[in-house]
């Protein structure tokens, strides 16, 4: 078995659909459109075949993020080297985006550096 995607709800896809692309290099498909119920979504591919699903609803509700919730928390995107890891920590920062932290080695040995992408949501960049 294996999961075949995962999904997130964003206030604009286009804007997370264009972090994940120029980032991280997925590829987006054109996007579909429900007319009637004002749904719309992107798949996202990624090298390896994950494929990440990013969804708008006219019906979405958003309250507060804490980053210590319950549920999905974050996506972590392996990247293949402490180099590029760097490389993009270093390009997101410089777009804005805020280093929550990192680059680092955890305590269970990742190396790794986590920031707040679009629509504040936790991405780790990993090796």
């Amino acid at each position: 078995m294996r999961i075949e995607h995962v999904a997130v709800y964003a206030s604009n896809p286009e804007n997370m659909r264009d972090f994940f692309v120029k980032y991280f290099g997925a590829e987006s498909d054109s996007g579909y459109r429900n007319l009637t119920t004002g749904f719309r979504s992107f798949f996202l591919s990624f090298d390896d075949g994950a494929r990440l699903e990013i969804m708008y609803s006219p019906k979405m509700e958003d309250e507060g993020k804490s980053l210590f919730r319950t549920g999905y928390v974050h996506i972590a995107v392996s990247v293949g080297s402490r180099d590029r890891v760097d490389e993009i920590s270093e390009e997101l920062d410089r777009a804005g985006f805020k280093i929550l932290s990192g680059p680092r080695v955890t305590g269970d040995g990742y190396y790794e550096s986590c920031i707040l992408g679009p629509e504040n949501n936790l991405i780790e960049i990993t090796v």
